[in-house]
């Protein structure tokens, strides 16, 4: 279980790259046969990090639920594969905050990742995903004071996208018509985000 308070307390001294809220017009990535299916995105249990602006769930979910279908809606495989995204828990940086104290906007979500054809689950654990925004730019002094939270959250959404297209890409080979038994062993292994033991060393040291 993950402990969404101590998580976003520490995200306080974490930063990582920024990423642009434009329409998708990358290549898209090999993924195997995927085709996007259902793309439901819910949030039961949101929780607003500390010096947060407040955002509604259904803002959240409609933001992440567009980011997601303008990424990966691209693809036309012959394989459907249906997402599960749960967001967690969100800071969207505010402004008046002091500079030394002003936080990130950041936003923490699972994603599961269902096989239409067999029925059943790709990953038994959900993937853990956290973005953070720049520390360069305009947001150097936290984008509360640049941009307003819809933009903030088009933009963490659109970096949430992107790492559940790299995701799938990590596990391509099955989503192909026949993955061998090695390929099916090495897919859907490793779930948990590096960036929350980041996080969570950060508040440490504190």
């Amino acid at each position: 279980m993950i402990r969404i308070a101590v998580l976003f307390a520490a995200l306080l001294a974490v930063a990582s790259c920024s990423v642009p809220t434009t329409p998708v017009d990358e290549a898209p990535q090999d993924l195997g046969d995927f085709a996007l299916g259902h793309n439901i995105v819910v949030a039961p249990e949101l929780v607003k990090g500390p010096l947060s602006r407040e955002a509604s769930k259904e803002v959240w979910i409609n933001s992440v639920k567009s980011a997601v279908e303008a990424r990966l809606g691209r693809y036309e495989g012959e394989r459907l594969v249906h997402l599960g995204i749960h967001i967690s828990g969100y800071i969207l940086a505010q402004p008046g905050v002091p500079i030394l104290m002003a936080p990130k906007s950041a936003v923490g979500i699972t994603v599961t990742a269902w096989d239409d054809r067999a029925g059943g689950k790709f990953n038994d654990e959900a993937k853990e995903i956290f973005v953070i925004e720049t520390l360069t730019g305009a947001s150097v002094i936290g984008s509360g004071l640049t941009m307003s939270a819809e933009e903030q959250m088009a933009n963490l959404s659109y970096k949430v996208a992107k790492e559940i297209e790299d995701w799938l890409y990590e596990n391509r080979a099955c989503m192909t018509e026949s993955p061998t038994a090695a390929e099916l062993s090495a897919c859907w292994r490793d779930n948990k985000d590096e960036r929350l033991e980041e996080a969570r060393k950060a508040k440490d040291v504190q």
